[in-house]
């Protein structure tokens, strides 16, 4: 069973007893989450497509940890100009187990 979800604005598919990585989440370490907004359901035959969600189904999560993702550089240029401008940037996003997929 497999369901796609709206976390946050980002689609993410998630499976039973697999770890996600999902963007961060208000929430500290060994809490529950409930991921609401359930975009699809499938349990290997049958496919439950919303419109935008699927009424009665939610994703039970528990938080395993925060992290940042890997550095992206972001550089600016203008040519023969002398302008140059070099930031980095690392996205926070929180990990997540998730427990159980709900379908009423």
């Amino acid at each position: 069973m497999y369901a796609i979800v709206d976390a946050m604005g980002k689609q993410i598919k998630v499976t039973e007893n697999e770890k996600v990585i999902i963007p961060k989440q208000d929430a500290r370490e060994g809490d529950e989450i409930v991921l609401s907004r359930v975009l699809l359901v499938s349990d290997g035959e049958n496919v439950k497509v919303g419109t935008p969600t699927v009424e009665g189904a939610r994703v039970i999560a528990e938080v395993v940890g925060h992290k940042k993702l890997p550095k992206i550089v972001v550089f600016k240029f203008k040519r023969r100009k002398n302008y140059r401008r070099k930031k980095g940037h690392r996205q926070p996003v929180t990990e997540v187990l998730v427990k159980k997929i709900v379908v009423e």
